[in-house]
C-alpha cells in the first residue's frame, strides 16, 4: 500500500508541475509573440509615417517653387563696362525666338552662358536640399540607442486602380514581384489597418496619408522569435521535470516516513490489542464452558471461576478504558490543533497530587521490598487537569516499582526549575536496552521482561502518560543506564 501511495504522490507532484510550467512557459510565448508583432506594426506605421511626412514638405516646396516669378537674371560678370545691360529674364525667350537663324551678337552669347550657369548652380542647390529629405535609414548600433528591433521594411504606394510603386528610397527591404503581384491582389479590396498575409509570409499595414494610399510590408519572420524561446523553454521543462523527479523520489520517502510509520504502530496497535483482548475473552470462554458443563454445582462450588472470568472481565475493562482515554486525547489534540479550545483547566497543586500518589505505593513498595523515597517541593502550583495529571504520577511511580530490582530503590522529586515544574521517577535495576529506549512510549510496547515477568500492564501507561503531559504543554523523557539506572522526567510550564 506504501508503495502505492508513493506513485501516486510522485505523480501527482509530476503532473502538476508539468502544467504549471506548460502554463508558465506558453503565456511567456504568448506574450513574447504579442510584443513582437505590436513592435512590427509600430515599425510598419513608423515607416509609413516618415515618407508621408516626406512627401508633404516636397509637396509644399513645389508649390512654393510654382508660385515665385521666373528671378531676374544677374548681371554678367563682364557686363556694365560698355553701361549696357542684358535683357529681363522674361523677354529673353522671346528675343531669342525673334533672332532665330541670325548672327548672334557676342556680348548676348556671354549672357545667355552665365544664365545656363547659375541654372545649373541652382539645381545643384535643389538636388542637394531633396537629398536632405530622403527619410534617414534605421540606426543601429550605440550604447543609448533607443527603439528596440530594428525591422526591414518595403514601402509601396497603391493606385486607385490597385497598381503599386515602390518607394526605393525609402524601403530597407525588397518583395519579389510573384509575392508582390498576389499581396496586391489580396490587399486591393482590405480594409486600412494591421494584418498579416500567412500564405506570403507577410506583415503589412494598409493606410492612407496626405491623399496617398500607403502599404508597407515587413517579413513575418520578423516576429517569430517565439519559436526559437519555445524550443528552448521546452528543453528547459524537460530538463526541470527530471530533476523534480529526481527530487521527489527522495522527498516522497522523507514526507511518507511519518505515514510508514503511523501505518506500522497502526497494524501493531491492531495486534496488539487482539492479543490482549483474546487472553481474557479465552478465559472468560473457558470458565463460563465448564460452568456450564455442571449446572448442578452451586455458585459457591464454582467460585473459583467466576473469580478469574470476573479478574479477566476487569482487565479487559482496563484495556478498554486506556483505549478510550487515549483517543479522547487524540480527538482533543486534533480539535485543538484545528483551532478549538481546549477543555478547561483549573489551578492545581502538582506537590498535593504528588504526595498523595506516593503515599498510595508506599504499600505496594512495601510488599516488594522496594525502598520508596520522595522529596517534593511544596507550593508548587499550575493550571491543568488534576485527575490526569494524577494519572501521570501514579503511572511513573507504578512502573518504576514494576521493574526495579529485588531490594532496589525509587525515587521520586518534584522541584521547580525556572518557570517550570520537573518531576523526575528513578529506580535501580537492569536499564532499558538502547533499542528499546527509543520505543518505550509507543502503543502496547513492552519489553520481554513485562511480557515474560509477569509485570502485567498492556504498554498503554508510558503512551498515555506522555500525552498528559504534552496536553499541558510539557515534555516527557527518559534516560537508562546501568550506573544511574532508569529516569523518567516529566517537565512541566507553571503558570
Amino acid at each position: 500500500m506504501l508503495k502505492k501511495l508513493r506513485i501516486k504522490f510522485i505523480a501527482l507532484n509530476m503532473a502538476t508541475v508539468a502544467v504549471v510550467l506548460t502554463v508558465v512557459f506558453t503565456t511567456i510565448c504568448v506574450v513574447n509573440h504579442r510584443q513582437s508583432v505590436a513592435t512590427v506594426d509600430g515599425a510598419l506605421n513608423e515607416a509609413i509615417a516618415q515618407v508621408a511626412e516626406h512627401q508633404g514638405r516636397q509637396m509644399g516646396k513645389d508649390s512654393l517653387g510654382e508660385g515665385q516669378p521666373d528671378g531676374e537674371q544677374p548681371a554678367p560678370a563682364d557686363g556694365g563696362s560698355d553701361g549696357s545691360s542684358s535683357p529681363d529674364g522674361p523677354e529673353a525667350p522671346a528675343q531669342a525666338s525673334e533672332q532665330a537663324g541670325a548672327a548672334v551678337d557676342p556680348a548676348v552669347g556671354r549672357e545667355d552662358a552665365a544664365a545656363d550657369a547659375l541654372a545649373g548652380s541652382a539645381d545643384q542647390e535643389l538636388a542637394v536640399a531633396d537629398s536632405s529629405d530622403v527619410a534617414a535609414p534605421p540606426t543601429i548600433g550605440g550604447r543609448e540607442r533607443d527603439g528596440g528591433q530594428v525591422i526591414p521594411v518595403a514601402l509601396f504606394s497603391m493606385s486607385a486602380d490597385g497598381d503599386m510603386t515602390a518607394l526605393g528610397r525609402f524601403n530597407t527591404a525588397s518583395i519579389s514581384q510573384d509575392v508582390l503581384e498576389q499581396a496586391g491582389q489580396q490587399l486591393a479590396g482590405a480594409d486600412e489597418g494591421f494584418g498579416s498575409l500567412s500564405d506570403l509570409g507577410l506583415f503589412y499595414v494598409k493606410r492612407q496619408a496626405g491623399g496617398v494610399m500607403y502599404l508597407a510590408f515587413a517579413d513575418m519572420g520578423s516576429a517569430s522569435g517565439w519559436r526559437t524561446l519555445a524550443a528552448t523553454l521546452a528543453v528547459v521543462e524537460v530538463a526541470a521535470l527530471a530533476a523534480f523527479f529526481v527530487i521527489s523520489l527522495f522527498f516522497s520517502r522523507w514526507a511518507l516516513r511519518p505515514v510508514a510509520r503511523a501505518w506500522t504502530q497502526q497494524r501493531r496497535f491492531v495486534a496488539d490489542a487482539s492479543h490482549d483482548l483474546k487472553t481474557p475473552l479465552t478465559v472468560i470462554l473457558a470458565n463460563t464452558s465448564i460452568a456450564l458443563e455442571h449446572p448442578e454445582r452451586s455458585v459457591a462450588s464454582q467460585s473459583q471461576w467466576l473469580e478469574s472470568t470476573q479478574h479477566e472481565a476487569e482487565a479487559m475493562q482496563g484495556l478498554v478504558g486506556d483505549l478510550l482515554a487515549l483517543a479522547k486525547m487524540d480527538e482533543e489534540e486534533a480539535a485543538a490543533q484545528s483551532g478549538a479550545a481546549r477543555p478547561a483547566f483549573e489551578e492545581v497543586d502538582l506537590s498535593d497530587v504528588l504526595e498523595g500518589e506516593v503515599l498510595q505505593f508506599e504499600s505496594v513498595a512495601f510488599e516488594r521490598g522496594v525502598k520508596l523515597e520522595s522529596q517534593v517541593e511544596p507550593g508548587i502550583e499550575l493550571r491543568g487537569n488534576e485527575q490526569r495529571l494524577r494519572r501521570l504520577a501514579g503511572t511513573l511511580i507504578d512502573n518504576a516499582c514494576k521493574y526495579v530490582d529485588d531490594g532496589g530503590a525509587v525515587d521520586v522529586s518534584l522541584s521547580r526549575s525556572g518557570k517550570q515544574a520537573r518531576l523526575a521517577v528513578r529506580n535501580t535495576g537492569a536499564p532499558i536496552s538502547p533499542e528499546g529506549l527509543p520505543h518505550v512510549f509507543d502503543r502496547f510496547y513492552r519489553a520481554d521482561k513485562a511480557r515474560t515477568g509477569g509485570a502485567g500492564g498492556h504498554g498503554l501507561g508510558l503512551a498515555i502518560a506522555r500525552a498528559i503531559a504534552e496536553e499541558h504543554g510539557g515534555t516527557l523523557t527518559v534516560s537508562s543506564t546501568q550506573a544511574e539506572g532508569t529516569v523518567f522526567t516529566a517537565t512541566l510550564p507553571l503558570k
